[in-house]
């Protein structure tokens, strides 16, 4: 009797597994990237992290995949700083952007800044650029001596972004933005080298930048 009642528990167990066996894989599978990726953001912090807010327009770990929302991995702290500032005192207008950089303390602009500069920049994958288009905005990057404020690999320092493998489209309405006026640079360097570029050399030049594979730090 017991064994014949063991046997009928194992075929029960075979009978289940045979039905639900992908399903509980899955669902082990799942448990188990839910735990694991639970302990890595766990490792900075409680939640919620400052940066959680960030994620929808800026990518996990400051990596966009909309080229109309710039990348943040990889830029300079002190950048970054500014940009912060900036909004929130509405010397840069961004609808989005002003109202939460409103509610940063300094401890946390500091914080924000500190972590995507810390990130790794990755290539723009998800960008094509026009091979013509992109000829012509490496000659205009070389002529513009862009390096001279974005550093040798266009990876940016100090007050200056990194340009390389930026989104495309967020590249040209910021050049578009200098060119108009609606954006301005502490430097006013922006707005010099812009007001000679037409709106197909500030395409241009887009296309080039948002093609260049971000150098490893």
């Amino acid at each position: 009797m017991k064994k014949k009642l063991l046997l009928g528990v194992a075929v029960v167990l075979v009978v289940l597994l045979a039905v639900f066996g992908r399903d509980l894989l899955g669902m082990y599978r799942l448990l188990d990237y839910i735990d694991t990726t639970t302990q890595a953001y766990e490792t900075e912090g409680p939640w919620p992290h400052t940066a959680d807010a960030c994620i929808g327009c800026h990518g996990k770990q400051g990596t966009s995949l909309h080229q109309r929302y710039p990348s943040l991995a990889g830029q300079p702290t002190e950048y970054l700083q500014a940009q912060l500032h900036a909004f929130a005192k509405g010397q840069r207008i961004n609808p989005n952007m002003q109202p939460l950089a409103m509610t940063l303390t300094e401890e946390e602009i500091l914080k924000l800044a500190n972590h995507y500069a810390a990130q790794t920049p990755l290539e723009n994958h998800w960008f094509k650029p026009d091979p013509a288009l992109r000829e012509q905005g490496e000659r205009l990057a070389t002529a513009g001596a862009c390096t001279a404020c974005h550093g040798e690999k266009l990876m940016g320092q100090a007050l200056f972004p990194r340009l390389a493998g930026q989104g495309a489209d967020y590249l040209q309405v910021q050049l578009d933005a200098f060119a108009e006026g609606r954006r301005v640079d502490p430097t006013g360097s922006m707005k010099a080298i812009t007001a000679t570029l037409s709106a197909e050399d500030r395409k241009a030049l887009a296309h080039y930048l948002a093609s260049l594979v971000p150098a490893s730090k």
